[in-house]
């Protein structure tokens, strides 16, 4: 059930209501974690999808799940239950952080790694590849990988940078068989 046009146009607009009222961040930020939660929660999401609930009883499901949430969050919720849009909340969310980062000028980034990377790691990291990729700043998601022996590997977003000791030696080989 994924239309990311639809997607997008929810985001934007709610962007520019954030953005008016300069709350970017904390919208970001709520949106983070209604995507965690719906993602979850499959539970949630084929009641949000039930045809056989009420929307009233959908809403009353999401003002309860997410009332600490500001009250742009909240419309948005509401404006997608009435639309029948429910199963474009998680999407929807992407949407609004991607025009929240390019805002900020940060990236997503993945960076797999044998160990856990530290904070001056990450902090590193950030300032050598934020501007390879025209950003000032990488938002580091860490997943290690002891498949790569040693090093780092790097995926922001359709860019790969891999510094890991298996891909250099996998460049190797294909140079030596060649």
């Amino acid at each position: 059930m994924s239309n990311p046009q639809i997607a997008k146009r929810y985001a934007q607009a709610l962007f520019q209501v954030a953005l008016e009222h300069q709350a970017v961040g904390t919208v970001g930020d709520e949106l983070r974690v209604v995507k965690q939660v719906v993602e979850s929660n499959p539970g949630l999401t084929s009641v949000l999808n039930s045809p056989k609930l009420s929307l009233g009883k959908k809403k009353e499901i999401l003002k309860q799940a997410f009332a600490s949430a500001s009250p742009f969050v909240q419309n948005l919720l509401m404006i997608l239950v009435d639309r029948h849009r429910e199963g474009h909340i998680a999407e929807v969310a992407d949407k609004f952080i991607e025009l929240a980062n390019e805002e900020k000028g940060i990236a997503e980034a993945v960076v797999y790694s044998v160990q856990p990377l530290t904070g001056p790691q990450e902090e590193a990291i950030s300032l050598g590849f934020a501007p390879k990729v025209g950003k000032l700043k990488l938002q580091i998601k860490n997943i290690t990988d002891p498949n790569l022996l040693g090093g780092v590997k790097l995926r922001i977003g359709n860019r790969i940078f891999d510094g890991s000791l298996r891909g250099k030696l996998d460049r190797l080989e294909r140079k030596l068989l060649s």
